[in-house]
């Protein structure tokens, strides 16, 4: 069968809706491991008080949320393919008193809204699952004014990401599932060092930058570490379903074994890199 945008749209709809629990359930350990790229996303921003802000594909809110305390003369819209995650955002939003926000459900190669409306856009770790980049990126420039600032997080490459290339990994060995067609939505889609760069010159933004920024997903056992994956990370997820009890036993025993070797000081740290891309629209 093949492959269209709509479909990988549909897809990509569905699971994350069927994920939002789980993202909802670990909502405080996303928080700390992924804010270091939040706010290296901000620091590129340069927000001001009153500044207007996008952050497309947002999923539960970051780092949107994280903005909006930083604009309370400005605002904040999110927006998301998913409604089930947006109304995980929209429940964070509340909790934390932050009236200067909004949500949108769309695609973001379709965003409905106005031409020059805002003052900087986000996209974290969205551009890997776009069925394409340009027209997501032709969009989060349409809906800026010159002098904006655009800003993405994509994952660097598998080995310099752990947290996920070890279980991933596991799966692959234990199952025997066909290579996804090229262009494919993937963690590590984007990883070229780069590519995203290219990518935003050739859509005509100016004053592009990249760099490298580096974590360590953090938990306190094996046990803790698999039930947050199967929670949170939907390849990981699929990729079990896919295979019977016997092989989903034998993954678990080798991800567990394979964890040892990043266990520090009574934790497990695994090391998480992204590239911090940005740009301003001439």
């Amino acid at each position: 069968m093949s492959v269209t945008a709509d479909s990988i749209r549909d897809q990509q709809r569905k699971i994350w809706d069927e994920f939002a629990a789980g993202w909802q359930k670990w909502d405080a350990e996303l928080l700390g491991w992924h804010g270091p790229f939040g706010d290296a996303m901000i620091e590129e921003a340069r927000l001001q008080p009153a500044a207007s802000v996008l952050d497309v594909a947002s999923g539960t809110g970051e780092p949107g949320l994280t903005a909006a305390a930083l604009v309370p003369d400005g605002q904040v819209v999110l927006t998301d393919i998913s409604p089930g995650m947006l109304k995980v955002a929209e429940l964070k939003a509340s909790a934390r008193g932050l009236h200067n926000v909004r949500f949108e459900v769309c695609d973001a190669a379709a965003l409905p809204l106005e031409d020059e409306s805002f003052d900087a856009v986000f996209c974290r770790f969205g551009f890997m699952f776009f069925p394409a980049v340009s027209p997501a990126l032709r969009e989060m420039i349409r809906t800026t004014r010159p002098g904006a600032r655009i800003t993405a997080a994509v994952w660097g490459r598998a080995a310099e990401n752990p947290w996920a290339s070890l279980i991933l990994g596991t799966l692959a060995r234990h199952t025997e599932l066909p290579p996804p067609p090229p262009g494919t939505p993937g963690l590590f889609r984007y990883s070229a060092a780069g590519l995203m760069s290219r990518m935003f010159r050739e859509a005509g933004l100016v004053d592009v930058s990249e760099r490298k920024i580096s974590t360590d997903l953090v938990h306190e056992s094996p046990e803790r570490y698999w039930e947050f994956m199967t929670e949170i990370a939907t390849t990981v997820a699929m990729g079990l379903a896919r295979s019977d009890a016997e092989s989903r036993e034998l993954i678990r025993s080798d991800v567990f074994q394979l964890l040892g070797r990043y266990e520090h000081d009574g934790a497990i740290r695994l090391r998480s890199s992204a590239t911090i891309v940005a740009g301003t629209r001439a």
